[in-house]
C-alpha cells in the first residue's frame, strides 16, 4: 500500500519551498528543515524523501495493520501534521484515550471500527485543527483541498 500512497502524498508535497509564512521553513517533497536540520533540503531527492517517508512516517502510524480505506489518510495527516496529531486523531475517531501512542488497543479499536466512520471522523479532526491555526488565512484553502481530495481517495480506496 505505502507505494500507492506515496504518490498521494508526493502530489500535494512536491517541489522546492522556503515561504516564510510557513513555520516548517525551507522545504522539498514536503520534508521540512525544521524537522529534518541535517538533510540538504535543496538537494534532496526523490527517492530520499520516499525513504524517510516510509521510515519515519508509514512505520509509525502501522500503516500496513491499518484497513485500506483508511491507511492513506493516517499517512497524509502524519506528513502534514506530525505523527502524534494524526496518531491521537486516529485514536479519537476510534473511540480509545488519545495518548498519541499507537499500541494493541489503539490497533484493536481501529479494526472493530468502520472504516467509513474512521475516516469522516478523522478528516473532521482534521479539519477543525487546521481551523484553528494562524496560518489558516494564507494556507487554509490548500489545506482544505487537499482533505477534500483525500475524501474522494477513500472512496476509492474500499
Amino acid at each position: 500500500m505505502f507505494r500507492d500512497y506515496i504518490e498521494r502524498v508526493l502530489s500535494h508535497e512536491g517541489g522546492y519551498v522556503n515561504d516564510p509564512r510557513d513555520p516548517g521553513g525551507e522545504t522539498r517533497w514536503g520534508i521540512s528543515k525544521r524537522s529534518y536540520p541535517h538533510v540538504d533540503i535543496k538537494r534532496l531527492t526523490r527517492d530520499d524523501a520516499i525513504a524517510i517517508y516510509e521510515r519515519d512516517f508509514w512505520r509509525r502510524v502501522h500503516g500496513d495493520r491499518l484497513p485500506r480505506q483508511f491507511a492513506f489518510q493516517a499517512l497524509d495527516a502524519a506528513v502534514n501534521h506530525g505523527i502524534e496529531n494524526a496518531v491521537r486523531w486516529m485514536q479519537r475517531a476510534a473511540g480509545v484515550a488519545d495518548d498519541g501512542y499507537i499500541g494493541p488497543m489503539t490497533l484493536a479499536a481501529v479494526a472493530r471500527t468502520d472504516p467509513a466512520d474512521l475516516v469522516l471522523k478523522f478528516n473532521a479532526e482534521r479539519l477543525e485543527f487546521y481551523a484553528r491555526l494562524s496560518t489558516f488565512d494564507a494556507f487554509g484553502r490548500g489545506w482544505t483541498r487537499r482533505v477534500a481530495g483525500n475524501l474522494r481517495h477513500a472512496a476509492e480506496d474500499n
